[in-house]
């Protein structure tokens, strides 16, 4: 049986189509929900196997990316979303969806949503808008999003506040420590970008692109896998065949069809 992705959608959201197709290719069904609905409806979401945060411009970034798309998520959907990441259920957050996760709390993975934030995305290092294709090293074996992928993916970037930090040293240790860097920026050969611009295209630190939670269940990344999952849409696709985003969402599709 095809799991059920909850596919989040608030105004502003622009990228639920394309993740909806890249859901379908990996094997899964899903339906897309505005939060008004769901708020409205009182929708109970442990129908769903898996949960997603597209990306887009919700509320029209205002107040900051994702600031208002995670207030959504922390007082109105609080006991939803925790009940969705403890049971160990797939969530993806991509790119304004990031964005949401971290600045709601849902990652890096504090135990309540409360907690004093110790990482944010603020804005590119080179203060203007990016949008071009980068490639990504998958690094995170307790990330079931990147678990067991060895292929450099290449996919496109569109932010303007996509540069991931940190509160301390110590944090960025714990990250290491607990295997929570799920991607990170290199060169199209694999090589470290050591921040160097633009193959990191905003400046976050250790060249981070994608950070899961401990558990591993919750993925956040900047870029957006979703919108290579097809040959046709790489411009380098004679070149890089198997750069595509979609083992991405064939790893979650495939953990939640086994749950």
């Amino acid at each position: 049986m095809k799991p059920n992705a909850l596919i989040l959608f608030a105004p502003g959201t622009n990228r639920d189509g394309d993740v909806a197709q890249a859901l379908a290719l990996a094997g899964a069904e899903s339906q897309t929900l505005p939060l008004k609905t769901l708020r409205e409806t009182k929708t109970n979401w442990s129908k769903y196997q898996m949960l997603v945060v597209p990306g887009g411009f919700s509320y029209a970034d205002a107040l900051g990316a994702g600031k208002l798309l995670a207030l959504d998520l922390s007082h109105y959907f609080l006991d939803q979303v925790q009940a969705f990441v403890s049971a160990g259920k797939p969530v993806i957050g991509i790119c304004n969806g990031f964005q949401a996760l971290v600045k709601s709390g849902i990652l890096p993975g504090n135990n309540a949503l409360t907690e004093t934030r110790t990482a944010t995305l603020t804005y590119n290092h080179e203060n203007h808008f990016e949008c071009r294709w980068v490639s990504l090293k998958p690094v995170s074996q307790t990330c079931l999003w990147t678990k067991g992928l060895s292929e450099i993916i290449d996919c496109p970037v569109a932010h303007g506040e996509g540069n991931f930090t940190l509160s301390s040293l110590e944090n960025a240790k714990l990250l290491t420590k607990n295997d929570q860097i799920a991607l990170v920026y290199t060169h199209p050969d694999g090589q470290t970008a050591n921040g160097v611009y633009p193959i990191n295209p905003n400046g976050s630190v250790m060249d981070i692109a994608g950070i899961c939670n401990p558990q591993g269940n919750v993925l956040g990344l900047m870029p957006h896998p979703e919108d290579h999952i097809l040959s046709f849409q790489s411009p380098d696709r004679v070149h890089r065949p198997n750069a595509s985003g979609l083992p991405l969402f064939i790893n979650g599709v495939r953990y939640a069809s086994e749950q």
